[in-house]
């Protein structure tokens, strides 16, 4: 067998195994070694403990999705692991290395046709002072996968650094326990060299990310209350928000924090919050009031699966409608999605800029898939998108806060301005912003509120277009990895597949899409939904000028490269 451009790696542990730790291990030496990489976690159900594990790929190219199946999976031990089963992909190719006190490997093992290596990883570790089995699996892992022990003891020698020379060497000794047993066993997989760069690749989070990408728009104040999957989001603004000036406050509860970071935009300063499901839902009304009284504000939205608590640590996309059509009224508003680890970046700072320019509420749709997975990507591109709020200085005469301005976008004057007060609230108002009834003002004031984003030039970001085949893959957010990666299979059949992945989700883009679709003759939809939301949004809203399938399902499992490929064949 010949080298390969990937090859997928799953650790599986019990609560406390070190599963998690093993594989963010990985990823950090292969990335230093100048791979790229995708590393997702997957959990139970329960708030603390539980089974665990670590799903890794690693490749000479990007990567934004898992693949169909894994080359090599490691049982730490196997409490709870046939819950994975939908996850952890093995077959006849798969070398599984098995703890034989860690429990019997569970049916996704053992049906799979998966060559099994025991090797005592528990007993190894106690021979070692202070030893722990997943540093054996970390050994056994990179000898198997071409990397040396000096790659895979640096990072663990970072994360062990408060901790003494004692643990880190204990460590060590586990990690060259583990090199040395994995040494007679053969793994036909082998990942190809990587191509040689000078830079160094960046190991992130999508939640990392968001953060990154809300300081570069301009985002100088946070407030949020913690929930999974986006608390990470507020743990990594904290420390780094601090460091410019800027300000993260953990509020009482969501319908806080919306509320505060109104306040703060308000007062001219851009702001952001982030959660889930659960908390968009309470903060709905609110973001009626940042439409109505027109204040710039972020909200990120990491979905996991639902409707109420759901499952909060898997991924779904089932907050489109409530993102899209959730607020009362007519409040148009903007909608976005990013669509790989790196892209929460620059999506995040676009809709900064959006909402700042726009003098809108924008919402920004991410998932636990990316939210929480840690990629090794290229350094991403500095853009120059930073909030740009049109205000109001030398005031003279009766100002008008809502004056029906050409564009939509009325200059606003920030508290303390010279002849600049205003009402600011939720009811219909005049040009002025006093409170009305008038069919008049309230006809002028929602087209106005439309009106600015309707017509606003979003240029080439709204969408990522690729391809210029008869069949078109429309999908969107963490997706678009596997539709990639699907046409890309596609095209080794002779089938030229176009991908059309909108990042742009509201203001909906009918003339742009309906060039993007120019010539196709076929429409596949895929999306992670059981209802087929977004699906029933581009019906609703874009005129599909062909057949269509859909693609869908909702999560915890997520649609594979594999699947869409095979989907698109058998439509051929």
């Amino acid at each position: 067998m010949g080298d390969s451009p990937s090859i997928s790696i799953a650790i599986v542990g019990s609560g406390g195994a070190g599963a998690l730790t093993t594989v963010d291990s990985l990823l950090e030496a292969a990335s230093t070694a100048g791979w790229h990489g995708l590393f997702t976690r997957t959990l139970g159900p329960q708030i603390r403990g539980g089974e665990a594990a670590g799903l890794l790929r690693l490749a000479v190219h990007p990567v934004d999705c898992l693949p169909d199946q894994f080359d090599l999976i490691i049982g730490i031990d196997w409490v709870n692991a046939h819950r994975f089963g939908g996850e952890i992909k093995a077959g006849p190719n798969t070398l599984v290395i098995s703890d034989p006190r860690g429990g019997e490997p569970p049916p996704m093992v053992t049906q799979s046709g998966a060559r099994v290596v025991d090797i005592p990883m528990k007993e190894m570790a106690k021979s070692i002072k202070d030893g722990r089995p997943n540093m054996i699996a970390l050994g056994i892992a990179s000898r198997l996968l071409g990397l040396s022990i000096e790659q895979v003891s640096a990072p663990i020698a970072k994360r062990l650094g408060d901790k003494g020379t004692a643990a880190i060497e204990a460590s060590r000794a586990g990690i060259k326990a583990g090199f040395d047993a994995a040494a007679g066993i053969s793994f036909d997989a082998r990942l190809a060299a990587p191509v040689p760069s000078s830079a160094r690749r960046w190991l992130l989070s999508g939640n990392e990310a968001t953060a990154l990408g809300a300081i570069r728009g301009g985002v100088r104040f946070a407030a949020a209350y913690p929930i999974t999957p986006a608390t990470e989001i507020l743990e990594w603004l904290s420390p780094n928000l601090a460091k410019i000036g800027g300000v993260l406050l953990q509020a009482e509860d969501e319908l806080a924090a919306i509320n505060m970071i109104i306040g703060s935009s308000y007062g001219g300063t851009p702001a952001l919050t982030a959660t889930s499901g659960p908390g968009l839902s309470l903060m709905i009304e609110a973001l009626g009031l940042a439409t109505a009284a027109e204040i710039p504000v972020v909200v990120v939205d990491v979905m996991r699966g639902g409707p109420s608590t759901g499952i909060p640590t898997k991924s779904e996309q089932a907050d489109l409608n409530i993102a899209i059509y959730g607020l009362h009224g007519d409040a148009p508003h903007l909608v976005l999605a990013p669509q790989s680890v790196g892209d929460c970046l620059f999506t995040t700072q676009w809709a900064t800029y959006l909402a700042e320019t726009l003098q809108a509420p924008a919402i920004v749709l991410s998932d636990q898939f990316m939210g929480q997975s840690r990629a090794a990507i290229e350094r991403p591109a500095d853009v120059a998108f930073i909030g740009a709020r049109t205000t109001a200085d030398n005031i003279s005469g009766t100002y008008k806060r809502y004056a029906l301005a050409s564009g939509g976008v009325s200059p606003m004057a920030l508290p303390g301005t010279p002849g600049g007060q205003y009402t600011a609230d939720g009811l219909t108002h005049t040009e002025t912003g006093i409170p009305t009834s008038g069919a008049v003002d309230h006809q002028a004031q929602l087209d106005k509120r439309r009106d600015k984003l309707d017509h606003f030039n979003y240029g080439d970001h709204w969408a990522s277009v690729e391809g210029t085949g008869d069949l078109a893959l429309i999908t969107w957010g963490s997706l678009t990895g596997a539709a990639r990666e699907a046409a890309g299979r596609a095209a080794t059949d002779g089938c030229d597949v176009r991908v059309i992945a909108p990042r742009l989700l509201a203001p909906v883009q009918p003339e742009r899409l309906a060039s993007a679709l120019e010539g196709v003759k076929r429409i596949m939809v895929v999306e992670q939904t059981h209802g087929g939301q977004f699906h029933r949004y581009l019906r609703a809203h874009y005129d599909l000028p062909a057949p269509v399938r859909v693609l869908n399902r909702p999560g915890p499992l997520p649609i594979t490269a594999g699947e869409i490929h095979r989907a698109i064949t058998d439509w051929r």
